[in-house]
């Protein structure tokens, strides 16, 4: 059985990148292979945005790509695959496969880097719900305190109401909810959210 991704499920993407420094004078350099590389790029400290913990989903990855630069043997790649699967250093959806994409490219010959590999990885990770979450609990403080909401009702669209962001709350609501069901075995497609958002590009 094959599923697709909804257009909801495709559009944030988390970034990491090691080896990271601060100084590209450093002269001591810590040795680094392919599978030190693609082992760190699954660590929380190397990615670029922080989620709040979860306990209740089981957050995985929906998707992971890995950019390796440098002096890459195609079959230190698909050792390193296999150790990351072993190890279990990435959870995926259980509905769909669990693979890392990882594409190959050379370095620039006109940047020196002190590391002979180095990686960036673009991954699609339910516990982006949690940020949407958190961005839901603040506005509904906001929103209950009255709060801003003059100047919102200087505008035109505001002035008899403010539909329009009951509906923007909807549209995140339910891509929270697409999320959280993407992390369960019995995920099904959710259409709401792409006629929701249709529907709103088509008002526009």
């Amino acid at each position: 059985m094959i599923i697709t991704l909804t257009y909801s499920l495709s559009l944030f993407l988390s970034v990491g990148y090691t080896p990271l420094t601060l100084d590209a004078k450093v002269s001591n350099v810590r040795k680094t292979t392919v599978l030190d590389v693609m082992r760190r790029l699954l660590q929380s400290k190397n990615i670029m945005v922080s989620t709040p913990r979860d306990r209740r989903h089981n957050h995985c990855y929906v998707s992971i790509l890995n950019i390796i630069q440098g002096e890459v043997d195609p079959t230190q790649v698909h050792k390193s695959l296999q150790r990351i699967r072993e190890r279990k250093l990435a959870n995926f959806i259980p509905w769909g496969p669990a693979s890392i994409q990882v594409a190959l490219s050379k370095k620039s010959p006109y940047i020196k880097t002190a590391h002979r590999v180095s990686g960036l990885m673009l991954a699609n990770h339910t516990s982006i719900a949690s940020l949407f979450n958190k961005t839901l609990t603040q506005y509904d403080r906001l929103k209950a305190r009255g709060a801003f909401l003059e100047q919102f009702k200087k505008e035109k669209i505001f002035s008899e109401s403010l539909e329009e962001f009951d509906s923007a709350r909807e549209v995140v609501q339910q891509l929270i909810d697409e999320y959280t069901s993407a992390t369960k075995e019995d995920y099904k497609m959710f259409t709401g959210l792409s006629e929701k958002l249709s529907n709103m590009n088509t008002r526009s």
